[in-house]
């Protein structure tokens, strides 16, 4: 192997293990940030109250040996657990493996953490909390800040402003002509998902602003297919935008550049 590939699977290993672990966190922030509940004390089992010990707290592992039950009472744990461990996981080993440049690698971890949690909390009870989405602009502004001023590409970070602010205008305006059909936290998401794709450059943003809506229709379209609900049923639309965010990252910048291509032929 070549020490490119080397260096990339050690960052993807890294990122990964981290991912677990960041993982672990977040079922705490889903279960609790919509209640307003503290993050701090011990978890422990919502049926009995048993505190849930070090050892039935590895990340993927614990629920396994466990068999996915309390070893108190012997109630079922949520599947919720070790699903939102292995998708953080995953998202941080591509993040870590794949990502240029490196030095945007935080803010981008950081984005997929908030990322799986808000489309949790979003599919569970149709709501994006502030607690969340609105701490996560410094946070991304100066991580993508300290990126840029490491690399030297100003041009990123006023791309990722532009790009936030002009997504946030966008479903501002939706949502201002369709207060029904698009909520204010998915507005408030919107600046966020404009900055870290408009940061990679415009055909991730285009791709991935375009994939959520694309995406959330064919949802949306199964969901009436399979009489589950009808034209009215309220449809979540965070994790389709954070869905339409991953694909644009992912394949948002060839795209694009295929586009244009056909339009020079």
């Amino acid at each position: 192997m070549t020490p490119e590939t080397l260096d990339m699977i050690a960052r993807g290993a890294a990122g990964g293990l981290l991912g677990l672990v960041i993982g672990s966190f977040l079922t705490v922030v889903i279960s609790r940030v919509p209640e307003g509940a503290s993050l701090w004390p011990r978890s422990a089992c919502p049926k009995c109250g048993h505190q849930v010990t070090a050892k039935d707290n590895i990340p993927l592992v614990s629920w396994l040996v466990l068999r996915g039950r309390c070893r108190s009472c012997k109630e079922p744990i949520s599947p919720l657990y070790p699903v939102t461990e292995a998708a953080t996981a995953v998202l941080f080993l591509v993040v870590a493996a794949f990502l240029e440049p490196l030095a945007a690698i935080p803010a981008y971890l950081y984005a997929a953490a908030i990322g799986v949690a808000l489309t949790a909390i979003d599919s569970r009870i149709g709501r994006l909390p502030d607690a969340i989405v609105l701490p996560s602009y410094p946070v991304l502004a100066a991580l993508l800040a300290v990126a840029s001023w490491i690399t030297g590409d100003w041009r990123a970070l006023l791309n990722a402003g532009i790009g936030g602010l002009g997504l946030f205008v966008a479903y501002w305006l939706i949502h201002t002509l369709a207060p029904r059909g698009m909520g204010r936290g998915d507005v408030k998401l919107a600046g966020l998902i404009g900055m870290v794709l408009a940061y990679q450059g415009w055909g991730p943003l285009i791709v991935g602003a375009l994939g959520a809506f694309f995406l959330g229709a064919f949802w949306g379209i199964g969901v009436m297919l399979k009489n589950r609900g009808g034209r009215r049923t309220a449809i979540p639309f965070g994790p389709w935008m954070c869905a339409g965010a991953v694909l644009g990252c992912v394949v948002g910048g060839p795209l694009w550049e295929m586009y244009r291509q056909l339009l020079q032929v």
